[in-house]
């Protein structure tokens, strides 16, 4: 049975865009930094930064990425609020096929950042054993409120079949 259902190929092309609720902030890049053990003085130093060519303070890089933060999402049943595309393909298990990350201009505390994750693929493959999967390919590119890029990311979902193919 073909995990490739005509609702899946459907998706393609389905967007999504969620808009944070107010400025990112400094502090919620100096907290994500101190969360993910980044001691970089441009997150925590204004003047530091200011030495360094910024207007000030900056956040890491992949802070905008946790979409939990503006989504506006509830909780999932793993308790996560940030973007999913919701996808339940029973009979499989969901592998996280990697994300490649290309960043634009620093973040800034004054940012209002926008998330639109695309999806731009589904594809049915299969294991080297020969069991089924399906890989979900998506993008998301993130903005600042006067249009400028933050950063873009690929992300890759696998749904792989518990059963081997018929």
């Amino acid at each position: 049975m073909s995990l490739l259902t005509d609702e899946l190929r459907a998706m393609i092309g389905t967007t999504r865009t969620y808009t944070a609720p107010e400025p990112l902030g400094a502090a919620a890049g100096r907290y994500f930094a101190l969360a993910v053990g980044d001691a970089n003085p441009l997150y925590t130093d204004d003047a530091f930064a200011r030495e360094h060519g910024l207007a000030g303070v900056t956040a890491p890089p992949t802070l905008i990425c946790e979409t939990n933060q503006y989504a506006g999402l509830p909780p999932d049943a793993e308790g996560y609020a940030g973007h999913t595309w919701g996808l339940e393909l029973p009979g499989t298990r969901q592998v996280r096929g990697g994300n490649r990350y290309t960043f634009g201009r620093r973040t800034r505390p004054d940012d209002v950042v926008t998330a639109t994750w695309r999806i731009t693929d589904v594809a049915e493959k299969s294991t080297r054993s020969g069991a089924d999967m399906l890989v979900v390919s998506s993008t998301a590119t993130y903005t600042a409120s006067g249009g400028d890029l933050l950063a873009e990311n690929a992300e890759t979902l696998i749904f792989v079949a518990l059963e081997p193919s018929a």
